[in-house]
């Protein structure tokens, strides 16, 4: 293995959903190891704010506020980011949105919504960066489900978060499996609590605070501890390592073991 095998050195990395929360500290953090970023958000004011900080890293940066559920506006956005920083080499799915209702309570524009997020943004990204990655015969796919795709939310009552959580798991293994013989490496993360703009508003500090108290490490992860195992993934150190599951979850859930 190379020295510096966890440095990008140039690579074009495509974040999802980067504008806040743990997709603007996966961009910070591949940034500051040397990566060039497409940051991609709906929130325009802060996909800017991401912007400006990989710039002061010294690094290359598209902006792109594509929604991920548009799949021609995804393929424009690849062709665009490419003719700005080169080829795209690695793509985290970061884009995500939470709601916590009961089942009764969960509409179809609710469920479509989730889905559409979650699920079919995941599918389409990845869809429009394979064939660049296959041309080239490498790629990093890192997929960001939960540990509720292996848990359940209990009576946290989001069945629907859980059940896009899970499809993403299941693509995950699907993807490694159909791309490996283009040496195109697919994994998912898939954390615990951590503390981002999300979970505080939905849940506030109060829940957040008694949560807390079920994980044997005592606290939620901060973004950047997430951002850690996915760009482990992303990076040379893990061209082994395809198909696979990191929960960084504080021992919350521990399995496989």
């Amino acid at each position: 293995m190379a020295a510096g095998a966890n440095g990008f050195d140039g690579r074009v990395a495509w974040i999802t959903g980067s504008g806040r929360g743990m997709g603007r500290a996966h961009a910070l953090l591949m940034a500051a190891r040397g990566a060039d970023i497409v940051v991609h958000d709906v929130l325009k004011d802060e996909a800017g704010e991401t912007a400006d900080a990989v710039r002061k890293l010294g690094r290359r940066v598209f902006v792109a506020h594509t929604d991920v559920r548009d799949v021609a506006g995804l393929r424009q956005l690849v062709h665009d980011a490419s003719a700005a920083l080169g080829p795209i080499d690695i793509l985290v799915n970061n884009a995500g949105i939470g709601q916590h209702k009961p089942i009764e309570e969960i509409t179809e524009e609710d469920f479509d919504l989730m889905f559409g997020v979650h699920v079919k943004g995941a599918f389409f990204c990845t869809q429009a960066v394979v064939p660049g990655m296959q041309t080239r015969r490498r790629g990093k796919i890192v997929n960001i489900s939960s540990i509720w795709a292996m848990t359940g939310a209990g009576l946290n009552t989001a069945s629907h978060y859980c059940a896009a959580k899970t499809a993403i798991l299941g693509l995950t293994k699907a993807w490694a499996k159909e791309l490996a013989s283009w040496n195109i490496c697919v994994n998912a993360v898939s954390p615990g609590g951590v503390l981002t703009e999300m979970p505080i508003k939905i849940q506030g500090w109060d829940k957040i605070r008694e949560k807390e108290k079920r994980v044997p490490l005592g606290r939620w992860a901060q973004p950047e501890e997430i951002s850690y195992a996915v760009a482990f993934l992303a990076s040379a150190e893990a061209d082994f390592i395809t198909g696979q599951q990191i929960s960084p979850n504080g021992g919350e859930t521990i399995v496989g073991i």
